[in-house]
């Protein structure tokens, strides 16, 4: 005689796999199983995906307290892959920054040259910058913030980033006269972009990254004025 089996069946429980809405949005995850796409698109989506994870962990938890966990569970990669791209955490936050600022630097730049004027081209420059910062305020505190704390050589990028920036208001020097090129110091430009950065990273620290753009007409003006003047610097900030 058969023996009865005894109580309910037991049945393999796995843990449902994530959707795709639980993860950041701009994390576009690979299709699951033999997708058949290039090795160099794997690794290459893969890459951005724990660049983007880093930026994500790095938001919530800071620099410091994000680790290796933090951002393969963003980027939805396993620890081994993230092993794969990079030797830890300091090796992919310097690739992250120079990602984002190489990003940021391009658009300043494009939006420099399209401009008709030198003002023109500064005002175009800062709204480019404040306009890509707001719409991604994981990247904006990655490198406007946390940067500071990431590390020498994340620091030492920072600070070379800062100086990139400096050429385009150099600028504003050519056919000035030399009243106004008297009250200019060796100095000036640093000191207005160091001054740009600093209220844009309080704005990102106090959590209103998606209010940046409305520091336009004040970041205008106040790197306008010491060429053109109080006046021109204002009208120009507030045009359109």
């Amino acid at each position: 005689m058969a023996r009865k089996r005894s109580g309910k069946p037991t049945r393999k429980t796995t843990r449902p796999a994530p959707e795709a809405e639980d993860y950041p949005p701009e994390l576009a995850r690979l299709p699951p199983g033999r997708h058949g796409l290039p090795r160099e698109f794997v690794t290459h989506n893969q890459r951005e995906r724990l660049i983007a994870g880093l930026a994500e962990a790095v938001a919530e938890h800071g620099y410091s307290g994000a680790t290796i966990a933090h951002i393969t569970r963003s980027a939805a990669v396993s620890r081994r892959t993230f092993y794969e791209h990079f030797a830890g955490k300091d090796e992919c936050f310097v690739a992250g920054y120079d990602a984002v600022m190489g990003e940021l630097r391009e658009r300043v730049s494009e939006a420099f040259e399209e401009a008709d004027d030198w003002a023109q081209a500064v005002k175009a420059g800062i709204a480019a910058m404040l306009q890509f910062l707001a719409a991604n305020p994981s990247l904006a505190r990655l490198c406007m913030v946390e940067a500071l704390v990431a590390g020498p050589a994340v620091v030492e990028r920072y600070d070379a980033a800062i100086q990139s920036f400096v050429p385009y208001f150099q600028k504003g020097r050519e056919g000035r006269s030399p009243e106004v090129l008297s009250r200019l110091s060796a100095t000036t430009e640093e000191a207005l972009v160091g001054g740009m950065v600093s209220l844009i990273s309080r704005r990102i620290i106090a959590g209103r990254t998606e209010e940046l753009e409305e520091l336009l007409p004040d970041l205008v003006e106040f790197t306008l004025t010491p060429y053109l003047g109080s006046d021109e610097a204002a009208k120009i900030a507030n045009e359109g």
